[in-house]
């Protein structure tokens, strides 16, 4: 049986004349750019999440940037960061002129360990920059309260973690600000780049929407110098027919994670293959279900050749990329990150993923231990 990693016709087949009603309204209207599209699904995501402010912008790397700037992070400042997520996370930090400061993961849940924050803060930090990884919060409490000691602020980078919740509380809305990626693989996904700039306090909120269009107000009168970081109309538009799914969508990849953790115990795999960690106090809304096993390579092989889709997030940490040199890590100068990067494997955990295919995949995956585990006695 074939497997997709992620099956985004499932998605839109039964929302495409919705969908496609939605292109037509902004196609009749001729307005692309803002206007009552972008308005409106602002009002209904900040009810959704239940932050106060949602920033419609063109990208969720473009939102990271709006973040940074928002605050002023600028040249000669630090900002205390993952080594181990999308490129975006650093490299926005450096785009403003600021310098990553990378402090290793918890390897239980490829978040970046608050202790290791804590001791990292120093005159220079502007920010902490905690990644809510493959759709799991980081251990916010901790982080807030370096943060706070120090004086310095939070930015969430919740780009794979839309929906998520730490202790009750949504993700994005626990920091000075949030920021969320609407990437058509994600959870929420547009049709193409769009983000989310999200904060519960009113003075950062406005500094944003001034610098989402480049410190204009009113047309042609530049306060500030911003950018263009204005999400299209087209966008708004299609994220909201799908946003009110969002909740049903996200209880389906729960659903199948849960059956996934049964299906690897019943095949006797759990001392060969880790799966993600579930913290209680946490909602885990799967972006990606990430597996590990020092077999990765040969794993994602086997996968490759059985027609099963994997992924791997991500094959090298921050530090060890050629872009980040003048950073001065070696290899082995944050070890759990390295390890993950070498053993993780994502696995298909969308909401209409069937039981058979989980079966296939689990299956798929239990013949290559087997023949590993033969191998190796």
């Amino acid at each position: 049986m074939n497997v997709p990693l992620l099956d985004l016709q499932a998605q839109y087949a039964p929302l495409r004349d919705e969908i496609l009603a939605a292109i037509a309204r902004v196609c009749d209207s001729q307005r692309f750019i803002m206007g009552p599209e972008i308005d409106a699904l602002e009002h209904e995501l900040a009810a959704l999440l239940d932050i106060r402010h949602a920033i419609a912008v063109s990208s969720g790397t473009d939102a990271l940037l709006l973040a940074l700037m928002t605050l002023d992070v600028k040249a000669g400042d630090e900002v205390i960061t993952t080594p181990f997520s999308f490129f975006a996370t650093a490299g926005c930090v450096v785009r403003v002129g600021a310098r990553p400061v990378l402090v290793d993961i918890d390897p239980q849940t490829f978040n970046v360990d608050p202790a290791l924050v804590a001791a990292a803060i120093n005159p220079r930090t502007r920010a902490i920059m905690p990644v809510h990884l493959f759709g799991a919060s980081a251990d916010m409490d901790e982080i807030m309260a370096a943060a706070d000691r120090a004086g310095i602020a939070v930015i969430e980078d919740a780009a794979q973690a839309i929906g998520a919740t730490y202790r009750s509380r949504p993700v994005g809305g626990i920091g000075a600000l949030g920021c969320f990626s609407f990437f058509p693989s994600k959870n929420l996904g547009a049709f193409g780049d769009a983000g989310l700039v999200t904060t519960n306090d009113d003075a950062l909120a406005a500094k944003a929407r001034l610098l989402r269009t480049h410190g204009m107000k009113p047309k042609y009168y530049h306060h500030l110098v911003g950018g263009n970081f204005r999400m299209d109309a087209l966008q708004a538009a299609v994220l909201r027919v799908k946003a009110p799914h969002l909740d049903g969508w996200t209880e389906g990849r729960r659903r199948n994670a849960a059956r996934y953790r049964a299906l690897f115990r019943d095949a006797g795999l759990e001392g060969a293959i880790a799966v993600p960690a579930d913290p209680a106090d946490r909602r885990h809304i799967y972006n990606q279900f990430v597996i590990r096993t020092p077999e990765r390579d040969g794993l994602k092989r086997h996968l490759d050749e059985q027609g099963i889709g994997n992924e791997i997030y991500y094959p090298v940490p921050f530090h060890l990329q050629p872009c980040f040199a003048d950073l001065g890590c070696r290899p082995g100068a944050l070890p759990h990150a390295e390890r993950a990067a070498v053993e993780s494997l994502a696995i298909p955990i969308y909401g209409e993923l069937t039981d058979a295919q989980q079966r296939a995949v689990v299956s798929t995956i239990a013949e290559f231990v087997q023949r590993n585990v033969g191998a190796a006695r």
